[in-house]
């Protein structure tokens, strides 16, 4: 590869800061929120011009019930969704027998309450600024250099949260990272879309009363008899049949959310195998490739799902939705029976539910396996081998390839954010690093803020495997 040496020169420090929290996502707006909590100064960065992640491109949050009914992401986390339904932005968790529960949110709504929120907390927001590479010292994370209009600066912090989604603040430190399976394979993206004039009431009452036509997957006809609200996953005969007749479609299941306004539809069912979300190129590559299925993913929905003979495209996510990058590798690596045996962990900071839940990363299937009830996930997980004053919060913390598959949804990272929020600032008030504070203080702070830990026994298995 051809190279060209960047002449060295002396950077500005834009500013110095007790916390920096790097992305503006689920996981980043808890965390800030806990950071700045009691008067630290914490400054969060966002390479785009809102906050939200994932929260934004018409996804429902899922996991903030448990596999039995109860809720287990209390908290700040759950502020937040009282803050939309003030807006009448979000709905109730509602159960669900595949997702165990469906929160929905109006993303618009999102990008501003995540901004009030952050500026209520007197945390200090910087769009359009993206990180660039770290400030080390020895073994020590001291800042980061980021990039936007105003050049190359630095930003010095006592402590980083890496909420990228990508680890990328932990890659660039030389925290070991992972990608994928064990083949390098990751869970493909999607680039979300979203349809009006979606006759919903039409479609719902379809699947309830001829469930032998519309059949979904694991989600009883019941289900939509009593939701005026919900999630649809299967119709996998009329996607056959779409096939059969000329349609290319890249799954083999409709998945559709209804939005929170009448007659929008979200659609889950672009997928782009492939995409490796930490190289443009190939970002770039999903967009183009997600943007092509949309057309004939409409003309399916159109022509063969009931509802949709008067709906049209509304619009697109303003990014794909990524589903796997990097992992770190912690103090603690996460795994499958961890999840599946609802492990419970003397250092929890938070408690789960999703079930490993793998689109695989070749073909258009997809294998879901529940554990019957709920699992910790550990502060271990968070703190980051080999550099200090760092900690990771959302999907790159430190889980295997199936693991991750179970706690990448958003419930689980916001509660990941508060945890590390809430442990950097006692990090910093203390004058030690993330990984040496007393874990049983920060639990005691975490239950006492309102947020949910409790252990749970062992469940019995139950595994669906949903490939033709």
């Amino acid at each position: 590869m051809k190279t060209i040496k960047e002449p060295s020169k002396e950077l500005s420090v834009r500013k110095e800061t007790d916390v920096l929290v790097v992305g503006g996502g689920p996981s980043g707006l808890i965390a800030a929120q806990a950071a700045a909590e009691d008067g630290l100064s914490v400054t969060l960065i966002e390479s785009r011009s809102f906050v939200g992640g994932n929260m934004t491109i018409g996804l429902p949050v899922l996991g903030f019930l448990g596999q039995k009914g109860n809720q287990i992401i209390k908290g700040l986390p759950q502020k937040f969704i009282d803050r939309l339904k003030k807006i009448n932005a979000a709905s109730e968790h509602r159960p669900c027998p595949l997702h165990m529960s469906l929160t929905l949110v109006e993303p618009e709504a999102v990008k501003t309450a995540g901004l009030e929120l952050l500026v209520e907390s007197n945390v200090d927001v910087l769009f359009y600024t993206f990180f660039s590479d770290v400030i080390m010292e020895g073994d020590e994370l001291k800042g980061v250099i980021v990039e936007s209009k105003a050049g190359r600066e630095v930003i010095l912090a006592k402590v980083v949260i890496d909420c990228s989604g990508d680890a990328d603040v932990a890659y660039r430190a030389g925290v070991p990272c992972e990608y994928g399976n064990e083949q390098g394979g990751v869970q493909p993206p999607t680039l979300m879309f979203c349809l009006g004039g979606v006759d919903t009431e039409k479609l719902r009452l379809s699947i309830a009363e001829e469930s032998r036509t519309y059949l979904t997957d694991f989600i009883p006809a019941e289900y939509f008899g009593q939701n005026n609200q919900f999630i649809v996953v299967g119709l996998r005969s009329l996607i056959q049949q779409a096939q059969q007749e000329g349609i290319t479609l890249p799954v083999e299941r409709t998945i559709l959310i209804t939005g929170l306004r009448k007659g929008e539809i979200w659609v889950n069912m672009s997928r782009v195998n492939g995409v490796n979300g930490t190289d443009p190129s190939s970002l770039t590559y999903g967009e183009i490739e997600g943007r092509k299925q949309i057309k004939d993913i409409q003309e399916y929905l159109i022509r063969y799902v009931p509802g949709f003979e008067d709906a049209y495209f509304l619009k697109t996510a303003p990014f794909l939705g990524i589903r796997e990058t990097r992992r770190i590798v912690g103090q603690y690596v996460m795994n499958q029976e961890d999840v599946l045996g609802c492990a419970h962990f003397d250092d929890a900071i938070a408690v789960a539910s999703y079930p490993l839940d793998i689109h695989h990363p070749e073909g258009g299937g997809c294998t879901l396996t529940w554990c019957g009830d709920c699992y910790d996930i550990p502060y271990r997980s968070l703190v980051p081998q080999k550099v200090k004053n760092l900690l990771v919060a959302g999907r790159a913390i430190s889980t295997t390839h199936e693991a991750m598959s179970a706690i990448r949804v958003m419930a689980p990272c916001m509660a990941m954010g508060e945890a590390a929020g809430r442990a950097a600032k006692r990090a910093v008030r203390a004058g030690v690093t993330p990984g040496d504070i007393n874990v049983k203080s920060l639990q005691d702070e975490l239950v006492s803020s309102g947020a949910y830990l409790r252990p749970y026994p062992e469940s019995p298995i139950n595994e669906v495997n949903l490939v033709d």
